[in-house]
């Protein structure tokens, strides 16, 4: 324990460390895999799951490969109280506006509204999932970054490798908490609270990382 939690039954979504990736709205595409691999998910939900994907994965490459001409959406994005393009651009680009959304963009567009009539049911389930990655993707793409960073420092022991007391490049509370817990691996020590990412980069750099 790093956090310094004095009542531990108590559970805080503040407290997860990647709440972007362990979110509500997909946590069936999260956990219905391992779930079927364990013998817990029956082959139809399964199923479900993986036409679900397959579903959201085709939305998500529409928008990203199809072209808005500016002189055909500006009156209405302006109508929207979006402001209007000074050129073409990509669909996925319109759908991270925040004014803007599958719902009232789809009418606008004929061949999406087309491509989203195909949709298979849950349909209303696998919109929300599709306009979630398209709207988050920079937030969801660097959370998903630092998980990976995280991972890899998981694997860097370092107790019994310093002596923090005398390492004047960290900071002083920094100093102060890897003396008294003595974290086992890098992992350990940058989730302790006043430890910062540059009181990490200081270690990996002392341990020729």
């Amino acid at each position: 324990m790093t956090k310094g939690v004095d009542e531990p039954y108590r559970m805080f979504t503040s407290r997860a460390e990647y709440r972007i990736l362990l979110r509500q709205d997909d946590a069936d595409m999260r956990l219905t895999e391992r779930s079927y691999r364990l013998g817990l998910a029956r082959q139809d939900r399964y199923d479900r799951l993986c036409s679900k994907r397959a579903e959201v994965e085709r939305i998500v490459d529409f928008a990203k490969t199809y072209s808005v001409k500016a002189d055909r959406i500006n009156d209405a994005l302006e109508g929207l109280g979006a402001t209007r393009l000074a050129h073409g651009c990509k669909l996925i680009d319109l759908l991270a506006r925040p004014q803007l959304n599958i719902g009232n963009l789809a009418p606008l567009i004929p061949a999406f509204q087309e491509m989203l009539d195909q949709v298979k049911e849950p349909k209303a389930e696998t919109l929300e999932a599709a306009e979630v990655l398209i709207k988050y993707k920079g937030y969801i793409d660097r959370e998903r970054t630092i998980a990976d960073k995280i991972h890899r420092l998981e694997a860097i022991r370092i107790r019994g490798k310093f002596d923090y007391e005398q390492l004047q490049s960290l900071s002083t509370e920094a100093r102060q908490k890897l003396v008294k817990i003595d974290p086992e691996t890098l992992a350990q020590a940058s989730r302790i609270p006043g430890v910062s990412p540059s009181d990490i980069n200081v270690l990996l750099v002392l341990m020729g990382r």
